[in-house]
């Protein structure tokens, strides 16, 4: 059985302590891998590793930071399709997808090169008579990334590369369920001229995450998962003295308006709904029929369903694969079980790959769901669609509103006016005109509101080296003794 190791300094280390953590093949439903669960001195190692390496790559000028980060975006770059490979392996996502993901995590990494641009402070010449006061930006110390499983190189690419270029150690902590990725990305770092001990990877479940939470060494923790947790990283993060941003769950509505062109609809709920078989929190899990648009839409998308090839990833044509794990696929399942008053149009179950070994569920389609249903209310983070039907656009912006997240959200309509009174007021933190997967680009930055971020600041981009970084204002002045004297009063501008 292959084990994956942690990444300390510079190098993979096996695990010293005696939990064991399966990595499966979602394809076949078959053990892999596993992991040797870390101990909390095991990431207290890692935090000491990165503490004694910080003061050497915080003074490293920022041309040697961004030199690091164009070396190991090169060598992403021609690892493409290993590292698609190999995520697409644990996750069960199709090569294409992880090759997307591999993609836009490489945008994160241009975004970084261009460190000693964006690192720059302000200046204020003679703020005062003989004062000048500038700001400088520098790192917090030791961070850490806690990612999830469902992009498991993009996200960590979104945390330590602006992490690293403003000249903070990392320690990473990736998911359980497809760790492997991590390890390579490391490797890469390493390729690239990064410090040993500047990066680390501690492998593991709760029991790192809360020794990372309580490590006092630690300034910052970026997070990506359920709002459940997310809330209790935040909480927890913060009340130890961390700065915290945890970006939490999800439930995408996407409006259809009775003017909007149907088969562009219905292609993007599609597309939306099912690429990575719905385990994105971008996934639109919610398509708000407004009007006389309801039934020909519904029945687009099931059309469209219908020539979805759902397989491994060794199937060059599969466009869907399974989902992580039997548990995950069987609690999805579940909501087609108990559709309650919904009516199931696609039922994935029923699909002949829903009955091959591996974590398998076809794409499915539930129409007139209402708002008390679970099918509605729950993020099911999985290949099922629902449809919920309103009479008018105010009554679909309620409805986007009211609902406890609001990470994106989308609206298609060939009304200018319209969707730019929607984009004015909806309550959400990503919004789509015509575009079902409102991710920014790398120059941008990523987050929701309300139960969707749990902290001040969005993730990677401008926001992504704030977070990362503190403000240090200088006020300075060269005395003239033959101005100098006593003044107890309050500092003025003079």
């Amino acid at each position: 059985m292959r084990t994956v190791h942690h990444w300390i300094n510079g190098a993979a280390v096996a695990g010293t302590g005696t939990r064991k953590l399966p990595v499966f093949d979602p394809a076949t439903g078959e053990q892999q891998a596993e992991i040797v669960a870390a101990t909390a001195a095991e990431v207290r190692t890692a935090v000491e590793t990165a503490l004694g390496v910080f003061p050497s790559w915080r003074a490293a000028s920022l041309s040697r930071r961004a030199e690091v980060m164009f070396r190991f975006r090169e060598l992403v770059d021609a690892n493409r399709k290993e590292i698609a490979s190999l995520l697409s392996s644990e996750h069960g996502k199709t090569v294409a997808d992880a090759g997307g993901e591999v993609a836009r995590g490489l945008e994160n990494v241009e975004f970084a090169c261009g460190a000693p641009h964006l690192l720059k402070g302000g200046y204020s010449e003679q703020a005062s008579t003989g004062v000048d006061v500038y700001s400088i930006r520098q790192p917090l110390g030791v961070v850490a990334g806690i990612t999830p499983f469902n992009f498991p190189a993009m996200v960590p690419m979104w945390m330590f590369c602006n992490a690293l270029v403003a000249g903070n150690t990392f320690v990473l902590k990736p998911s359980e369920k497809d760790p492997s990725v991590s390890l390579l990305l490391a490797d890469l770092l390493r390729q690239a001229g990064l410090p040993d001990g500047a990066f680390n990877v501690v492998q593991g479940d709760r029991e790192a995450v809360e020794a990372i939470l309580a490590d006092p060494d630690i300034q910052a923790v970026s997070f990506v998962g359920s709002t459940p947790v997310a809330k209790h990283i935040y909480e927890t993060g913060t009340r130890a003295g961390k700065r915290v941003q945890a970006l939490g769950g999800a439930k995408n509505h996407m409006v259809v308006l009775p003017d909007a062109d149907v088969n562009s609809a219905a292609d993007a709920a599609v597309s939306a709904g099912y690429g990575s078989a719905g385990e994105r929190c971008m996934a639109i899990s919610v398509v708000v029929a407004v009007g006389a648009v309801a039934d020909p839409l519904v029945d687009a998308i099931r059309e469209r369903i219908g020539r979805i090839r759902t397989g491994p990833a060794s199937d060059p044509d599969a466009e869907m694969g399974p989902l992580i794990s039997r548990e995950h696929r069987d609690k999805v399942a579940g909501y087609l079980a108990s559709p309650g008053a919904a009516e199931v149009v696609v039922d994935g179950r029923q699909s002949d790959v829903s009955n091959q070994p591996g974590f398998f569920l076809a794409p499915s389609l539930v129409d007139k769901v209402p708002t008390d249903s679970p099918l509605y209310t729950d993020e099911i983070f999985g290949p099922v669609l629902s449809v919920t039907r309103v009479d008018t656009y105010a009554e679909a912006l309620e409805l986007v509103n009211d609902n406890p997240y609001g990470n994106g959200t989308a609206i298609f309509t060939r009304d200018g006016g319209v969707a730019r009174q929607f984009q004015y007021d909806v309550v959400c933190g990503m919004v789509g005109v015509n575009v079902p997967v409102p991710v920014p680009v790398a120059y941008y930055s990523f987050g929701g509101w309300k139960a969707s971020l749990f902290g001040d600041l969005h993730m990677y981009g401008p926001d992504g080296l704030a977070f990362y970084t503190r403000t240090k204002v200088v006020t300075s002045r060269w005395p003239d003794p033959a101005t100098s004297e006593v003044d107890l009063g309050f500092p003025k501008v003079r």
